[in-house]
Order: C-alpha cells, then structure tokens, then sequence
C-alpha cells in the first residue's frame, strides 16, 4: 500500500500510509500476547450474519468512498479513554455503551446516524452505512455495539466489521490520529 489522502465529506482532509522504519516496534498496550479470558477472549472473525468483516484494504476503500461521500460512518467504538490514545484516521468516537437499549440517549444516536423513527419503530432506509471496530481479536466492544445496532433494527447489510482493530492496524504501522476532541 502506498500513501493515500483522501478528503471525507466533512471536508477534513487524512493521509493514511505506513511507518517506513523497518526497525520501529510497537509498544504498550497492543505488544501484549495474552489477556485474561474473559472478559478478554478472542472473538470470532463474524460479528453477526450478514455483518461483513473487513481488512484494513477494505477500511481503506470505505473511508475513500462511503465516508468521503458522507454515506457512511467509520465508528470507534472504544471508550473514550483508549479514542483519546489515538484512532483511525477518519473515526469519529460512539462507544459501545451508549448503543444499548438501557442509554435513554440512544434513539438520539440512532437519529444522528440518520435512521428516522415512526412512532414505535425505526426506518433505516436513510441511516448510514457503519464500519465498526475497537482494539482488536481480543476486544468485544465493536460487536457488542454491532449487537446492539442489530437489536435496534439496524440492517446488517449496512454494518461492516474490522475485527482487526487497533492492534493489526497498529502492528501494520499504519497511520494513527490523535483526537483534538
């Protein structure tokens, strides 16, 4: 993969490309190999039938098509705390939590993703194409958001999953933002 800039539908411009020191390591959170499990078990490569999974080739292609035309959303769905240590460029942060039926905030979210609510129900004919991930094989928040979209009603056909997450996207030494906000 060579350097890409893409320019998203809010008009904000990103470049994703590849740290090119060969001697660069990573460090921290995402080095280690082994989690207590659970909570932290791997998880498995669907999130949901008809969810499809993705590579960071394919995250790629979404943020230069579906995010640049503003039809779609890439969502971190970590908590705020591990959003602030950096993201994907492009993501914009919805954690996993305020999803769930219990948040009395969540048909705002629903809303502001753009799927309409008509009195008891929920039309998604409108609502945005989601790409959903967190920090990694070993990380449950993105499908349990994915979970949670699906109990709403949201069709699966518009939500796709990058399993990866932060750690294969860091372990690739692709580029990471740190959020301003």
């Amino acid at each position: 993969m060579t350097s890409k800039s893409i320019v998203l539908g809010s008009g904000e411009e990103i470049v994703i490309d590849r740290i090119q020191d060969s001697a660069h390591q990573l460090a921290g959170e995402f080095t280690k190999t082994s989690r207590s499990c659970p909570p932290f078990c791997i998880h498995e490569m669907s999130a949901g039938a008809g969810v499809e999974t993705v590579g960071e080739l394919e995250l790629i292609s979404f943020l230069e098509t579906s995010v640049a035309t503003g039809q779609g959303l890439l969502m971190d769905s970590r908590m705020p705390d591990w959003f602030a240590k950096g993201t994907i460029p492009g993501a914009v942060n919805v954690p996993f939590a305020t999803l769930d039926a219990a948040n009395p905030y969540r048909d705002e979210i629903l809303k502001a993703l753009g799927a309409q609510n008509t009195g008891g129900s929920w039309d998604f004919t409108s609502a945005k194409e989601l790409l959903l991930f967190c920090n990694g094989p070993w990380c449950d928040q993105s499908p349990r958001a994915i979970s949670s979209l699906r109990d709403a009603g949201y069709p699966a056909d518009k939500l796709k999953y990058y399993r990866g997450g932060m750690q294969v996207w860091l372990l690739l030494g692709l580029s990471v933002k740190q959020p301003t906000s």
